[in-house]
């Protein structure tokens, strides 16, 4: 059986931004403003589409997410604790918010977790 968390409770926002790419974790930057996150930020949302010219973007802030990871510690299903990796992406750090992860995909390297 396959199982699909895409949307579920999502909310999201219009930010101004440069240098984002659709499936990235983004933080809050400026005014109104989103920026793709160094590593070990902690993020806001990710990024749900991008203008074409790249100027604008719409973030999940809420509900269900997907984002790949990376590191040495594979993320688990249950409360875990992310940062952005600095490529886009999530890794499980013992300084980073506490995340609810339901699912875990080794294959593909993503995890999905609550906003």
């Amino acid at each position: 059986m396959s199982v699909s968390y895409e949307g579920i409770g999502q909310w999201a926002a219009t930010f101004a931004c440069g240098g984002v790419r659709e499936g990235q974790v983004v933080k809050v930057s400026g005014n109104g403003t989103v920026s793709a996150c160094e590593a070990g930020d902690r993020f806001c949302g990710t990024a749900l589409a991008v203008s074409r010219d790249g100027t604008a973007c719409t973030v999940a802030l809420g509900g269900m997410a997907t984002a790949e990871y990376s590191g040495g510690t594979v993320p688990t299903a249950g409360w875990v604790n992310l940062t952005a990796d600095g490529s886009g992406g999530v890794t499980v750090a013992e300084g980073g918010r506490s995340y609810l992860a339901v699912d875990v995909d080794s294959a593909a390297r993503t995890v999905t977790f609550v906003l």
